[in-house]
């Protein structure tokens, strides 16, 4: 029987099948930061349960630590110091491999995963974040849980799961100039809309998947969330095997060898049946900004805010006329005569190095606008480092940008460091909810260039222009 890539890894972790239709499936690798991973480590405490293969778990700080020089355990979030040192100590009790502070290798958690090869083809991964689904960029059945479940795998290292149905999206065509792997998560979302993946995996298929390099990939499988999918999954190739091949978890020797010739096998094959497929054209594709408070409300950075009778697929008409108001816009204002007060690029979406590098080179001899507050959040310390090993920190310095040390910082507000009420923010993160970057403050979701090209402008700008 003709199988997708889904299938294939399904298939092979299927232990069981359990009661109310339901499969019983192996889970390879179990990732936890310390927002719920130190819940979900104390819980099994408290039931007196151990951690069945600690070697198979890692945990991390990254969600509600600070990110200024110089950071301790004392973070602006309340309660936050409580959150991070109950997550040390779990972790050290249950022999789990932490990635503390002032590890060199911690970082935002589907960051630090693809670099230190912790996540791998074939594998399943599981975390209590709904942005696993990035993972799947690699070729692996990544996805995100709560923390009942967390527990459940920790001591089991299975999870009871009802098999998704399959989308293939076929994405065909090639980016333009100055268009990005983030450019395409918006168009889609604007095309499809928020609820267009309705709990399918989702296989990113096509020639435009396959030029994407592999942080592109994660950056297209990281917003499957905003697109309500279960996950995401994209093939592995020869780019992912050389992006992998030498990272500290990944096989080595003839290990290596034998998980490539694995590897080399999880493709759909060419009748493989999908339950919705859809298709569309890279080619067509502009950078993109949102305009409203989900991320399907966007539109081509030369464009306008629409009128609501042209925007079907962006909300129902009470949502809209509510994003409006929040975001303070009305239909046919043009975005780039947008004001900002602050641009933010950073986030599990859009803070690997080839982001960064993309950024700096648009940064470069230049400087940010006056009034505009610009921060710069690298997704892991390995890519700080290789940042300021390359003086990328330095472009960001000059042009005046915050640098900071690696994690979530201001993707979320948690109660923590926050832009202000109603300020405008153009923002490389993954979610534009209300008050999602802070009470009331008002977030538009772009590519880290778009956020360069308009830190640069103090508006929001088209970075090819600015690139010209």
């Amino acid at each position: 029987m003709s199988r997708t890539i889904f299938d294939k890894i399904w298939d092979a972790h299927s232990i069981a099948q359990a009661p109310g239709g339901q499969d019983l499936i192996l889970i390879d690798r179990i990732l936890l930061h310390e927002r719920t991973g130190g819940v979900a480590l104390r819980g099994l405490q408290e039931r007196g349960l151990p951690v069945l293969a600690p070697d198979q778990a890692f945990a991390v700080m990254d969600h509600i630590i600070d990110t200024f020089p110089g950071r301790t355990d004392r973070t602006l979030m309340p309660t936050g110091t409580d959150f991070i040192r109950a997550t040390r100590e779990a972790a050290n009790e249950a022999g789990i491999r932490l990635f503390d502070l002032n590890d060199s290798q911690q970082g935002i958690v589907h960051v630090m995963s693809p670099e230190l090869g912790i996540v791998l083809p074939g594998a399943t991964l599981i975390c209590p974040d709904s942005h696993t689904c990035s993972q799947g960029a690699l070729g692996a059945l990544a996805w995100g849980i709560g923390s009942t479940d967390a527990e459940h795998a920790l001591a089991t290292s299975t999870l009871r799961v009802r098999r998704p149905p399959r989308m293939l999206v076929r994405i065909d065509g090639e980016l333009s100039p100055g268009v990005t792997a983030k450019d395409l998560a918006l168009a889609l979302l604007g095309r499809f809309g928020v609820g267009g993946g309705a709990g399918h995996v989702v296989e990113y298929a096509g020639s435009a998947i396959r030029a994407l390099d592999v942080e592109g990939r994660l950056t297209l499988c990281n917003m499957a969330t905003e697109f309500a999918a279960f996950t995401a999954i994209i093939a592995p190739d020869e780019k992912v095997f050389s992006f992998l091949k030498g990272r500290r978890f990944a096989p080595v020797g003839e290990q290596w060898d034998s998980a490539v010739e694995y590897w080399r096998t999880l493709a759909s094959d060419d009748d493989a049946a999908f339950d919705v497929e859809r298709s569309f054209d890279a080619s067509a594709v502009a950078p993109m900004v949102t305009w409203g408070t989900s991320p399907q409300q966007v539109v081509p950075i030369d464009g306008a805010v629409p009128a609501v009778e042209d925007t079907a697929g962006q909300g129902m008409r009470d949502a809209q006329d509510r994003a409006l108001a929040y975001m303070g816009l009305e239909p046919g204002r043009v975005l780039t005569d947008l004001p900002i007060d602050a641009a933010f690029i950073g986030s599990c979406t859009n803070s690997r190095i080839t982001d960064l590098r993309r950024a700096a080179a648009l940064l470069n001899g230049r400087r940010v606008a006056a009034g505009v507050k610009a921060i710069c959040v690298p997704g892991s310390t390995q890519v700080k480092a290789q940042a300021e090993a390359e003086g990328l920190h330095e472009i960001f310095q000059a042009a005046g940008f915050e640098w900071r040390e690696s994690g979530c910082s201001m993707c979320f507000y948690a109660g923590g460091e926050s832009f202000g009420p109603q300020q405008r923010v153009i923002s490389s993160t993954n979610r534009n909810f209300e008050s999602r970057q802070g009470p009331k403050t008002r977030t538009h979701l772009a590519s880290p260039e778009t956020v360069a090209a308009s830190a640069i402008a103090g508006r929001i700008a088209d970075p090819r222009k600015i690139a010209g």
